[in-house]
């Protein structure tokens, strides 16, 4: 048996890259994980670095903005997963320049995790992310740096939460009947990691998009409703004042707003089918893997 990547995540306490780091582990990756000198000090973060080392994460002290330390960690291993924060996406750039000079590496992951950014009508601000995403894919691509990309569709724990807040009123965008793509973290992790050694993936977007989980906000509501057995009172949110809400909100809550465009208007993440010359789906690759349905998600 092939021996497994020693992985190497930067932005590992973030939202989405803890549970990178636990997947990598419970695949059996030698994982490490770049640490910054400051987030020790933040009681949170200082907890979850505990448990990364009680997986067995080696914690590398380090920085993207100190290139010797962020050269010195890359050096140590064969694949670098980034699951950095929408503020810093252009600062990959940093690690794309230190993957040259280290010359070791045989896959990167850049930060994607959410919309195809080869398939968006994004408006806004969450056309100016998305654009700084694509630029990051050219980049590696023109540098000629093994790549898989991975969008995910949404983070499931994250936007049932905004769909449903406290009482019994729910925003639904449009006409609600545009499909939308719900994946369970622990299982966007899984799947993630299962792509790294697959040459199936190799120079890849790796698009996350699991039957179960494509679905409408009018079929997510009535799931609810139906767990709930009561019926909600829906207030439906049309283009026009979709557009007026994004124009209006402070960051970020606009960029949350303009992604919220693309997918229930736009259906940026269902709208376009699969090309086989350089996309591959997660679940049809990976049919072994039991990931958690929207009806088990709610």
């Amino acid at each position: 048996m092939a021996e497994k990547s020693k992985i190497l995540i930067i932005g590992g306490t973030g939202y989405i890259g803890k549970f990178i780091v636990e997947a990598s582990t419970i695949a059996g990756h030698p994982t490490f994980a770049l640490v910054r000198e400051s987030t020790s000090s933040d009681p949170v973060k200082a907890k979850l670095l505990d448990k990364f080392t009680n997986l067995g994460v080696t914690l590398l002290h380090g920085d993207i903005f100190k290139r010797e330390s962020l050269v010195k960690a890359i050096k140590q291993v064969d694949v670098v997963i980034s699951t950095i924060s929408a503020e810093q996406l252009a600062d990959q750039a940093n690690i794309i320049s230190a993957i040259k000079e280290a010359g070791n590496v045989k896959r990167f992951l850049p930060s994607e995790f959410g919309n195809d950014v080869d398939h968006v009508n994004a408006v806004g601000p969450a056309k100016f992310v998305f654009g700084i995403k694509a630029q990051i894919r050219r980049t590696i691509e023109a540098e000629g740096i093994p790549y898989t990309y991975v969008p995910s569709g949404f983070f499931s724990s994250y936007i049932i939460s905004f769909l449903f807040p406290p009482g019994d009123t729910v925003s639904i965008l449009g006409d609600g009947n545009v499909k939308a793509i719900l994946n369970k973290e622990e299982d966007i992790g899984t799947y993630t990691i299962r792509a790294v050694d697959d040459p199936r993936t190799l120079n890849k977007t790796l698009l996350i998009k699991p039957l179960k989980n494509i679905i409408t906000l009018n079929e997510i509501v009535a799931l609810k409703e139906k767990k709930l057995g009561k019926s909600l009172l829906k207030m439906y949110v049309s283009e026009e004042q979709l557009l007026k809400e994004i124009e209006a909100a402070p960051m970020p809550y606009n960029v949350g707003l303009a992604i919220n465009h693309s997918v229930f208007i736009k259906g940026d993440q269902t709208n376009f089918e699969i090309d086989p010359s350089k996309e591959v789906e997660a679940s049809q690759l990976y049919p072994d893997v039991n990931y958690t349905g929207v009806v088990e998600l709610l």
